[in-house]
């Protein structure tokens, strides 16, 4: 199937590893011009290196930083077609362990980095009359997990925002989705070193997920051809979601 994505032009954050450099190594397939972001620049510098694309550093747990970089790389790339934000896991913590600061930082992470990404591109993706906006989030904007208090409250209000959003642009081209990774084989995760027993038991599928798997979903979505499928959180998580 041709996806019709070549000349597209794209940002990816959080793409030095893991799900988001994935997401950028796939649309890079297609044929798509693809800025990748992150904090670390040591990552990104060879993330950008092996997948021959453009980067810029930031640190999207910074107010203005997301905004920043969202601007400068639609003057770079002339345009953008495709934005796909995603950032780090927050701290975790039961609800009275976390401080107001904690709240803070983790709202500006996980929230306003989004919403400071959707002000620049959304005028001119209207404009276009084309647009995709992929938010990678987690299985906590659906159902809550143990622990993950400031994750389980943002990500969950990010699918509200996501709806309203969609149903705001639909009519102009422009479609935004969430996407969200079940327990998926990256270094974040690695550290918990689950055994295999113990994924089996978490997992109906009976494995991690794999980074591309997750990709190739994004990278329809990405696409023309997704053009009648917005304002969904579709889960990539081997049947983890119990509920509707």
């Amino acid at each position: 199937m041709d996806l019709q994505l070549k000349g597209k032009k794209a940002l990816v954050m959080g793409a030095s590893t893991g799900i988001g450099r994935a997401i950028a190594e796939a649309l890079i397939a297609e044929g798509v011009q693809v800025m990748i972001c992150a904090r670390n620049e040591d990552k990104l510098k060879k993330a950008a290196d092996h997948l021959h694309c453009q980067w810029i550093s930031c640190d999207l747990s910074k107010a203005g930083e997301a905004k920043r970089v969202t601007q400068q790389a639609q003057e770079m790339m002339k345009g953008l077609d495709i934005l796909v934000t995603n950032t780090g896991g927050p701290a975790k913590g039961n609800f009275l362990e976390i401080s107001n600061q904690q709240w803070l930082e983790d709202y500006q992470s996980l929230w306003m980095s989004v919403v400071e990404s959707l002000q620049v591109v959304l005028p001119q993706m209207k404009k276009n009359h084309f647009g995709r906006i992929l938010l990678v989030t987690s299985l906590a904007a659906k159902e809550p997990l143990s622990g993950l208090t400031t994750s389980n409250g943002l990500r969950a209000g990010l699918a509200g925002l996501s709806k309203s959003i969609a149903n705001e642009y639909a009519a102009f081209g422009v479609t935004l989705n969430l996407l969200l990774p079940g327990y998926t084989n990256t270094d974040r995760l690695k550290e918990l070193k689950l055994s295999d027993e113990k994924v089996k038991q978490m997992v109906p599928a009976g494995r991690l997920g794999d980074p591309q798997e997750l990709a190739d979903l994004a990278t329809f979505l990405a696409s023309p051809r997704a053009s009648y499928i917005t304002g969904q959180s579709i889960a990539v998580d081997g049947g983890v979601l119990r509920g509707h």
